[in-house]
């Protein structure tokens, strides 16, 4: 048997691992669009490096990884991806949640909850493991009839050409994202839709009800359907019954408020245990590069929130805070438009300057200028340079606030390199 990989990242590194256990005398070649492995290529495996395309690839089976489009990929063998395998093969429900932003705060709030009320549960995806990695795992447990759940977080790539749909699909605020690799939105919101497209009627869709798209995506579903909005109250609610209240939340941001609703909508459906969904919530300060408070020096609170990678994140990202705030924004150019970004980001009280970095500098500036806001500026250095200006701007109570809006590519190896070189230049002021 002849299997290829396409890409080689920590998911083709599990992928391999996965089907060299269930297939050990097949023959492996890994095709990828860098000239040199990512990682240390398995003795005996052909490395085909610099491939633009992944057109007519002779192999009885390829694992697609979740970046590269399926248009992109033609064999004469099967064409699948670990998410499609893990989903065909998982044995126990599995709980997906998808959106724009918001997946892995979503993901990891629901796990934890299962997990204190003593539910055994995987969190994978993007934000967890490799789901292969876990599946002989979750197999074992289930069959000595343990009562578990697999929490999975899934992006439109993951989505893209899946044939199945989780149990409980939970589909958060859905805007334009990923159109440098998505022909357009339309694109990325028909790869969103298979979270609920392939449902069947003992399925749940759980909606976030304030977005047309997240709405048009639950009407896929042929399951039951529960609906969720920012709650309005002191307390969560589900029904007439509130489980916790607004300070029982350890998150910044009215948006993650909206995160926690969802997350204990989705929990619900396997455990009615209040005190371990408060004890969860209490205990649940978030995650690594969102709204992460780094430092405060001087009185000056600075919030790492690199992860923000779209327009959408760095609005929820400075209304998350009422004192004034310096914001650090810009990246690279995915083609996304900040208009109506920066239209409601003038309108805020709060917002007092912000220090454009990066390769679309110039784009979101020429939106600042078309609302007639002077209290911007381009940065022509990095980002500590950036850092050390907002330092600079900032008076005793600011918040100095990293959320660029935008990918990290253009200086970066990932967002996740951009916050901790951000938080080091902090940590050294």
């Amino acid at each position: 048997m002849r299997i290829a990989l396409l890409g080689y990242g920590a998911e083709g590194m599990s992928a391999y691992n996965y089907f060299r256990h269930l297939n050990p005398d097949a023959q492996f070649e890994i095709y990828d669009n860098t000239t040199a492995p990512k990682r240390a290529v398995p003795s005996g495996v052909s490395f085909h490096g610099g491939v633009k395309d992944f057109y007519n690839i002779d192999a009885d089976l390829v694992i697609r990884t979740p970046s590269i489009s399926p248009s992109k990929v033609s064999s004469s063998g099967i064409i699948s991806t670990v998410t499609q395998e893990f989903f065909d093969r998982c044995p126990v429900s599995i709980i997906g949640v998808t959106g724009t932003k918001g997946k892995g705060t979503t993901a990891s709030l629901i796990t934890k909850i299962l997990q204190e009320s003593g539910m055994k549960t995987w969190l994978v995806g993007n934000i967890g493991m490799p789901a292969l990695d876990v599946l002989e795992s979750v197999t074992t447990q289930h069959d000595a009839g343990e009562e578990c759940v697999v929490v999975y977080e899934l992006s439109s790539f993951q989505l893209w050409d899946m044939t199945k749909s989780p149990h409980v699909a939970v589909v958060l605020m859905v805007e334009p994202e990923h159109l440098d690799v998505h022909a357009d939105f339309t694109e990325y919101v028909e790869a969103k839709t298979n979270i609920t497209k392939h449902q069947v009627e003992s399925d749940i869709a759980i909606y976030y009800a304030a977005n047309t798209t997240s709405v048009d995506i639950a009407r896929h579903s042929i399951g039951r359907k529960i609906a969720f909005s920012q709650p309005e109250g002191n307390e969560l609610l589900i029904g007439d019954e509130a489980i916790v209240g607004r300070d029982d939340i350890a998150l910044y941001g009215e948006h993650n408020v909206g995160n926690v609703q969802a997350a204990i909508l989705a929990a619900w459906q396997f455990t009615q245990d209040k005190q371990a969904i408060r004890r969860a919530v209490q205990g649940f300060s978030g995650l690594p590069h969102r709204l992460e408070p780094v430092a405060t020096k001087n009185n000056i609170l600075y919030i790492n929130d690199s992860f923000s990678s779209a327009p959408p994140a760095t609005l929820a990202a400075v209304k998350s805070f009422v004192q004034p705030t310096i914001l650090i924004m810009g990246g690279y150019d995915r083609g996304l438009d900040f208009t109506r970004t920066v239209r409601s980001l003038v309108e805020l009280p709060n917002l007092k300057q912000v220090l454009l970095i990066g390769q679309n500098q110039a784009k979101i500036a020429a939106c600042f200028d078309e609302c007639g806001w002077k209290n911007y500026r381009r940065v022509e250095g990095d980002l500590a340079s950036a850092t050390i200006q907002a330092r600079d701007l900032a008076d005793s109570g600011d918040i100095v606030l990293l959320s660029p809006g935008s990918a990290s590519f253009d200086m970066f190896k990932n967002f996740t390199e951009r916050g901790d070189i951000f938080k080091e230049v902090v940590n050294k002021l």
